[in-house]
């Protein structure tokens, strides 16, 4: 179908490759197609190869989910070879073939990205994050969760030199201590969303520091930050006026004390208030009660 569409006769008398490739067919008609079909297209003529290759050097987005994990780095490295103009880059779940050698030249040749999606890439180095720093200023959005190899030294290059960041994922980064967030949060104050999830070594001070430097918070997300405590969670409700959403599941020792303020001013939290919870146990229990009095 995408052949016949490609060769369909214009209204003179032409296909559509006759039709002007950079200022119609790149970015009127190619950019509507799925990626892999594009790359399907490079097999029928050398001028669908010399066409596609034009639109792989204008694209602005590349998201290898559109082409599966299982991209060959050879293919990978030839797709991105000649484009300069990236915006947004997504990669995550490639740790079967990504490392610094693939990521590190397409990094390095595109200075206008402001997304980056890493998440589980397992196979990169803090190298990797620091080409991000010195080639991305103005970098907005990045992922880089499950991703171990995330130590305190490339995270502070990070915030010297892409302070114009918005949302970081840091998930299960667990290299990663209070001191090195407290540094992220103080160079990077525009930040809005924040994880630090599935991270034992994070505790009241990061939490505290990033409360009191980013006035623009408006999601954080401490699932499974072991010490964070209640009085963190109090500092949040003073600095964070614009907090939306807040995670706190398996953080055993935050309690109601503190979540409550947030709770009336709407914040959406991820754990039930006590007397919620209460019933939902009770309902494990024995089943549906619709005849419980809650008011005895």
């Amino acid at each position: 179908a995408l052949w016949c569409l490609m060769m369909s006769v214009t209204p003179t008398g032409g296909c559509l490759l006759d039709l002007p490739w950079e200022d119609i067919l790149v970015p009127h008609i190619l950019c509507h197609l799925p990626l892999q079909q594009l790359l399907s297209l490079q097999r029928v003529s050398k001028s669908f190869q010399a066409l596609i290759q034009l639109y792989l050097a204008n694209m602005r987005c590349f998201d290898s989910s559109q082409i599966g994990p299982a991209i060959p780095r050879a293919a990978f490295v030839n797709l991105l070879k000649d484009n300069e103009v990236l915006q947004q880059l997504a990669l995550q779940n490639c740790s079967d073939w990504l490392t610094d050698r693939e990521l590190l030249p397409v990094i390095g040749q595109n200075h206008h990205l402001h997304q980056i999606q890493l998440k589980g890439c397992a196979q990169l180095s803090r190298h990797a994050l620091v080409a991000i720093s010195l080639s991305c200023p103005n970098l907005r959005q990045l992922s880089l969760a499950h991703c171990e190899w995330v130590d305190s030294l490339s995270l502070r290059s990070l915030a010297d030199h892409c302070k114009a960041l918005e949302a970081v994922d840091l998930t299960a980064c667990r290299q990663l201590k209070d001191e090195a967030i407290c540094y992220l949060v103080q160079k990077c104050s525009r930040l809005k969303s924040l994880s630090l999830a599935v991270n034992a070594n994070v505790g009241d001070v990061a939490v505290e520091e990033t409360a009191k430097c980013c006035p623009e918070l408006e999601h954080l997300d401490l699932t499974g930050c072991l010490r964070v405590k209640n009085d963190s969670i109090r500092v949040l409700a003073e600095y964070c006026p614009k907090l939306r959403s807040l995670k706190v599941k398996h953080c055993h020792n935050v309690a109601e004390s503190s979540l409550s303020v947030l709770r009336s001013r709407g914040v959406e939290l991820d754990v039930e208030p006590p007397l919620q919870r209460a019933l939902v146990l009770l309902q494990d229990v024995v089943g549906f009660a619709p005849f419980i009095n809650l008011q005895i």
